[in-house]
């Protein structure tokens, strides 16, 4: 079992930042990947950004170069800086941990966070 425990949401104006962080908590455990999706209201869950285990990083067109994924994995926690708001970036923000069902096997589980909701105001 993956705990991840995603904070740091909250109202912001456009133009300014918040930095979400996700805490993954659990036993005997390794994330191959993690990600941050995002979902608006009445909308489906898209991916934001990710994170592989050997360091790279893939970001959706709308917020490259706004948004930073990184990663302290001493620490078991995802960051994702997000600066230069946009109205467009309200959503509830959800991390996501891919992990191996067992070692050497191509199967893997999703787990994800409770989220976080990131209003940005006009």
């Amino acid at each position: 079992q993956v705990q991840l425990v995603e904070s740091g949401g909250g109202l912001v104006q456009a133009g300014g930042s918040l930095r979400l962080s996700c805490e993954a908590t659990g036993s005997n455990f390794r994330c191959i990947s993690m990600a941050w999706y995002r979902q608006p209201p009445g909308h489906q869950r898209d991916l934001v950004a990710a994170m592989a285990s050997g360091g790279g990083t893939h970001y959706a067109d709308s917020v490259r170069r706004r948004f930073t994924i990184s990663r302290d994995n001493a620490k078991n926690t995802l960051y994702l800086q997000m600066n230069s708001l946009k109205p467009e970036d309200t959503a509830v923000y959800y991390c996501n941990c891919v992990t191996r069902n067992r070692a050497f096997s191509a199967e893997t589980t999703d787990w994800w966070g409770q989220g976080t909701q990131v209003t940005v105001s006009d």
